[in-house]
């Protein structure tokens, strides 16, 4: 801990290794050394910038002097549970949402390679559709991998900005046959007149958009194959619990 004891100053000699750099100084006195174990959460997180000068909060520069002059933190068990609780919660959203910027940066070939390694992941065998018209059947899924077993999962899989509205659910679902499980992937999302038209569908259909889709991954990723793991590469956080 260092108190600014000075206005600028030029001292070109200032550093011994480079003499005429690093002349633009100010004079410091240093008051002492505070252990970081001793702060309480919230001032631990807020001295966690990325920024090399960052100003500190009344509240974190009160607790620091108070440790300088030997004062204590009293901090109860469950503040310090609840600070770390909030920060977990932001780290996951913030997580989420860098998930959410990889999948939205692959392009259609590897959106339908994605889909289909989730599927994978979840213990079914699939089959993508080759480059062309795929008359809205861009993955088959099932236990067999032939789509002779049930269930016969058909999956469809929009990859852009504008939402999917009721006339393309309604001309998914109309391809489907008795014995068809249907799951339209869209990563623009939906509109509300398409999710009414999903449920309303006689033939199971399962609306995809690209919060559900990112939550699925988190959830089934360690089951992923190298394949999908390829298109989203992703790293396990241990969080103390």
């Amino acid at each position: 801990m260092g108190e600014i004891s000075s206005d600028y100053i030029y001292e070109p000699n200032f550093c011994e290794e480079k003499p005429g750099e690093y002349g633009d100084v100010r004079k410091v006195e240093w008051k002492g050394e505070v252990n970081r174990d001793d702060l309480s959460t919230s001032t631990k997180n807020t001295l966690g910038a990325i920024s090399t000068l960052f100003e500190i909060n009344n509240e974190a520069s009160k607790e620091i002097l108070n440790l300088l002059k030997g004062k204590k933190v009293s901090e109860a068990v469950e503040e310090d549970s609840e600070e770390s609780d909030l920060l977990k919660d932001d780290v996951i959203s913030r997580s989420q949402e860098f998930i959410q910027d990889k999948v939205v940066k692959l392009d259609w070939d590897e959106m339908q390679e994605l889909v289909a390694g989730l599927l994978r992941g979840m213990g079914y065998k699939t089959i993508v559709s080759a480059k062309g018209p795929d008359r809205g059947r861009d993955i088959i899924a099932s236990p067999d991998g032939l789509g002779l077993e049930e269930p016969r999962i058909v999956v469809e899989v929009k990859h852009r900005n504008g939402s999917m509205g009721s006339r393309e659910i309604r001309s998914f679902s109309g391809g489907l046959r008795e014995g068809d499980k249907g799951l339209y992937v869209s990563t623009g999302g939906f509109s509300k007149d398409a999710r009414y038209e999903a449920d309303r569908s006689n033939i199971p259909l399962t609306l995809v958009d690209l919060d559900l889709l990112v939550k699925l991954i988190l959830q089934y990723y360690d089951n992923f194959d190298s394949e999908a793991r390829t298109l989203i590469p992703l790293t396990k956080i241990y969080w103390p619990v």
